[in-house]
């Protein structure tokens, strides 16, 4: 896949013009698939929070794509393979919000959805905190808030780890981004919320309008 790994979203010109880029068309001609479900794991979000982000948060699923539809993990079990597979490959982009990333990659392998992905090679995956967090090797246990999480491992997809919303919130400033990476064994970036993270091929580009740092 086509990652775009975001900590607020598409939030700026640099941002746009980079997911674009891996679109390979407009905004306006891709057609995208909002996935809320970590949203149910962090005790900060719940049935408002995923309300706004799927009726059409400015920075995700309110950019004017083609059309826009909601799937939920949790559901997927009980719907059987064969109609949500055609779901996710007809889809342009994967909007995969934030939440608890422990959370949202138990359902991606309890759904199914994780074992499809590597086979999407032409699908771009957008990634808003948790979201992006999620294909990272680790989370380190400073973001788990899920409290039936075995442990901090999360998919792997990529082989660094991400700490977002830097200097958003007073418990996410440089000093406890460091003290957070000192207890992984990955690269590490800090990202805020005008910085992104692309991934193609394996070649990491960071882009950014804001603050980042590279912490290993």
């Amino acid at each position: 896949m086509k990652l775009l790994l975001t900590s607020g979203g598409v939030t700026n010109p640099s941002i746009h013009d980079a997911l674009v880029r891996l679109l390979g068309r407009p905004v306006a001609e891709a057609h995208a698939l909002c996935i809320p479900t970590a949203q149910w794991g962090h005790p900060m979000c719940g049935p408002a929070s995923v309300r706004r982000v799927v009726a059409g948060d400015a920075h995700l699923t309110g950019l004017g794509w083609a059309s826009l539809g909601v799937l939920e993990l949790t559901a997927l079990p009980s719907t059987g393979s064969r109609r949500w597979e055609t779901w996710l490959r007809e889809a342009d982009v994967l909007l995969v919000d934030g939440g608890d990333a422990t959370y949202l990659a138990h359902w991606l392998r309890a759904s199914g959805v994780a074992e499809l992905l590597p086979s999407l090679t032409d699908t771009v995956w957008v990634g808003v905190s948790a979201g992006s967090m999620v294909l990272t090797p680790r989370i380190g246990p400073y973001f788990v808030e899920w409290p039936s999480a075995p442990d901090d491992r999360t998919l792997g997809v990529v082989d660094f780890a991400i700490f977002p919303h830097l200097n958003a919130f007073p418990t996410n400033t440089p000093a406890d981004a460091e003290r957070w990476a000192a207890d992984l064994d990955v690269p590490a970036y800090a990202i805020d919320e005008q910085t992104a993270i692309t991934v193609v091929d394996g070649v990491v580009e960071v882009v950014s309008e804001g603050t980042w740092t590279r912490l290993r």
